[in-house]
C-alpha cells in the first residue's frame, strides 16, 4: 500500500498527523506546500492526498485541480482554518473527497483518512462502465413483457393507452413505441395536458387562426400539425377538459379538426399515444371522462408497474443514473456499496423511477466519496423508512424501463399492475402530502405544529453551516440576532454558540 501524503506548511499540523497515522501503522510522507507535492507526483503517487487549503503559493485547491486533472480516482482531504462555506464549496467543486475544519478532533480525522484509505483501495477493483445502454433498462419478467408488446406493436399505428403511476417512464415507453414504429422517421410531439391551463390547451392541440382571440397577430399551428405523419404524445389525458374530449374524438374518429377561429378543415394523419396515471374507467363512472373517448384510446393499453413490483431492476437503473449524472456534472460516477444497494433495492419509492433518478442525482452531488455507503444516504430514506426487504440483489448495468404483466380485458390487450397514489415533485408536494395526512387524521393545530418543525429544520441547517454561530446563522438566514436566539430556546435547538 503507498503512503498518505500531507502538505501543510503549518509543521505542527503535519506532525500530529504523522503521529496520529503511524499508531495506526500507516505510512505517510509530508510536504511544506503545494509545489513540493506536484514535484514528487512526477514520480510517484500516494494512497490518499490530505492538503491544507491556504499556504504560500500554491493553494490547496490549485493542488487539488492539478491532481484530479492527473488522478481523478485518488481521494483527497481538504483542511481548512477558514470554515466557511465558501472554502467547502470549493473543495467538493474540485473533487474532494470530503474536507476539515481547523482546529479538528485528530480522532475524526484519522476515522476520516481511513474511509479515504479504503475508498482509494476499493478504486482498483471497479470494472468500468458499458460503453452503450440501451433506450431502455429491464431484467424484471414484467419489463420483458413490455419489450415483448413494443416488438409487437414496432409496425402496428394502432393507438396506445399507457397506464401506470407517475415516475413508472410511460412517455420513455411512448418515445420507444414511436422509435419502432413505421412513423419513426417523423416528428415525436409531447404534449401534458394537465400542464396547459384550460384556456390555452385547445389552441395548443390545434393551433389557431390571426385575429382568433386577443393576442393571436398570426397563424399558429398546433401540436396535431407538428406532429403530422407522425406521433402525439399526450400525457396526464385524464385531466382533460370534458369540452376538448368532443374535439379529441372527432379528430380521432375521422381524421379532421379545426384551427380555433377556423373554418376550413385540416386533415390530421397522426398517430396518437395517450397516458395517464387516473383510473379512466371510475372517471368515466363519475362522469368526468367520455366514454367513447375512453373505448377510441383504450385500443392497445400498456399499464406499467411500479418500480417496487420490479425491485430486481433496482441496481441496474441506479447504476445508469448515477453514470448519467456524473457524465452531466462532469465527474466520476459513484458506486452503491453492497450494503447500500441492497438496503436501496429494500425500499419503497412511491416515486418509481423519476423518484430513484433524482436520488442518485443527490448522491452524486452530496454523498462523500466514490463509493457510498447506507449511512450516506438521504436521512428521510434511512431513518423515516424501512426498507420491505433485504434480500441480495444482483448489481448489472441498465437503464430506465417499465413492465406489465398482460392480463384479458374488453377493451384491449391489457398490461396489468397495480395503482397506487402518486408521490408529489419537490419538497412542498412533499409538504402538502404529510398535511393532508395530518388533517385527515384529524390533527388539529396543523399550522403551528408544521411551521415550528419549518423554523426548526431552516435553523438547525444554518446552524449547521456556521458551525454553530448564531449571528452568522441569522445574517444567512435574513432574520434578526434577537428573534434567531428567541426561535432557539423556543424549538429547543441546540449547537448553537455565540460568535
Amino acid at each position: 500500500m503507498k503512503p498518505i501524503w500531507i502538505v501543510d506548511d503549518d509543521a505542527s499540523i503535519r506532525w500530529v498527523l504523522e503521529k496520529a497515522l503511524a499508531r495506526e501503522s500507516l505510512e505517510t510522507r509530508s510536504f511544506a506546500n503545494a509545489r513540493e507535492a506536484l514535484t514528487a507526483f512526477e514520480t510517484d503517487t500516494p494512497q490518499v492526498l490530505v492538503s491544507d487549503i491556504r499556504m504560500p503559493g500554491e493553494s490547496g485547491i490549485d493542488l487539488l485541480q492539478a491532481v484530479k486533472a492527473r488522478h481523478p480516482g485518488l481521494p483527497v482531504i481538504i483542511i481548512t482554518a477558514f470554515s466557511d462555506l465558501d472554502s467547502a464549496v470549493s473543495s467538493f467543486q474540485g473533487g474532494a473527497f470530503d474536507y476539515l475544519a481547523k482546529p479538528f478532533d485528530i480522532d475524526k480525522a484519522v476515522a476520516l483518512i481511513r474511509r479515504a484509505l479504503e475508498e482509494s483501495l476499493r478504486e482498483a477493483s471497479v470494472e468500468a462502465p458499458p460503453a452503450e445502454t440501451p433506450e431502455i433498462l429491464g431484467h424484471a419478467p414484467a419489463m420483458q413483457e413490455v419489450f415483448r408488446a413494443i416488438g409487437r406493436l414496432s409496425q402496428s399505428n394502432v393507438t396506445v393507452l399507457i397506464t401506470g403511476e407517475s415516475g413508472t417512464g410511460k412517455e420513455l415507453v411512448a418515445r420507444a413505441l414511436h422509435k419502432h414504429s413505421p412513423r419513426a422517421a417523423q416528428p415525436f410531439i409531447a404534449l401534458n395536458t394537465a400542464a396547459i391551463p384550460k384556456d390555452l390547451l385547445e389552441s395548443e392541440l390545434f393551433g389557431h387562426e390571426r385575429g382568433a382571440f386577443t393576442g393571436a397577430q398570426a397563424m399558429r399551428r398546433g401540436r396535431f400539425e407538428q406532429a403530422e405523419d407522425g406521433t402525439l404524445f399526450l400525457d396526464e389525458i385524464g385531466d382533460m377538459p370534458f369540452d376538448l374530449q368532443t374535439r379529441l374524438l372527432r379528430v380521432l374518429s375521422d381524421g379532421h379538426f379545426y384551427r380555433v377561429g377556423g373554418h376550413q378543415p385540416v386533415k390530421a394523419n397522426v398517430r396518437v399515444i395517450a397516458a395517464t396515471h387516473q383510473n379512466l374507467e371510475q372517471r368515466v363512472r363519475d362522469g368526468l371522462f367520455r366514454e367513447d373517448l375512453y373505448h377510441r384510446l383504450n385500443v392497445i393499453r400498456l399499464r406499467l408497474p411500479s418500480l417496487r413490483e420490479r425491485s430486481d431492476d433496482i441496481p441496474i437503473l441506479t447504476r445508469h443514473f448515477l453514470v448519467q449524472s456524473a457524465h452531466q456534472l462532469g465527474v466520476e460516477p459513484k458506486r452503491m456499496s453492497e450494503q447500500a444497494m441492497r438496503f436501496l433495492s429494500g425500499l419503497e419509492l412511491p416515486g418509481n423511477v423519476r423518484q430513484l433518478e433524482n436520488l442518485c442525482n443527490w448522491i452524486t452531488v452530496m454523498a462523500p466519496g466514490q463509493t457510498v455507503e447506507i449511512k450516506d444516504l438521504p436521512r428521510d430514506l434511512t431513518q423515516g423508512q424501512a426498507p420491505q426487504g433485504t434480500n441480495p440483489v444482483p448489481v448489472s448495468d441498465g437503464v430506465v424501463g417499465a413492465g406489465a404483466l398482460p392480463v384479458a380485458n374488453a377493451g384491449g390487450i391489457v398490461m396489468q399492475a397495480a395503482a397506487a397514489p402518486a408521490l408529489p415533485e419537490g419538497w412542498i408536494g412533499l409538504l402538502e402530502l404529510q398535511a393532508a395526512g395530518m388533517l385527515s387524521a384529524g390533527q388539529m393545530d396543523v399550522m403551528d405544529i408544521l411551521g415550528r418543525q419549518f423554523e426548526s429544520a431552516l435553523i438547525r441547517t444554518a446552524l449547521k453551516h456556521t458551525h454553530g454561530r448564531k449571528n452568522d446563522a441569522a445574517m444567512r438566514l435574513g432574520i434578526g440576532r434577537n428573534t434567531i436566539t428567541r426561535k432557539i430556546v423556543e424549538l429547543g435547538i441546540d449547537g448553537a454558540r455565540e460568535e
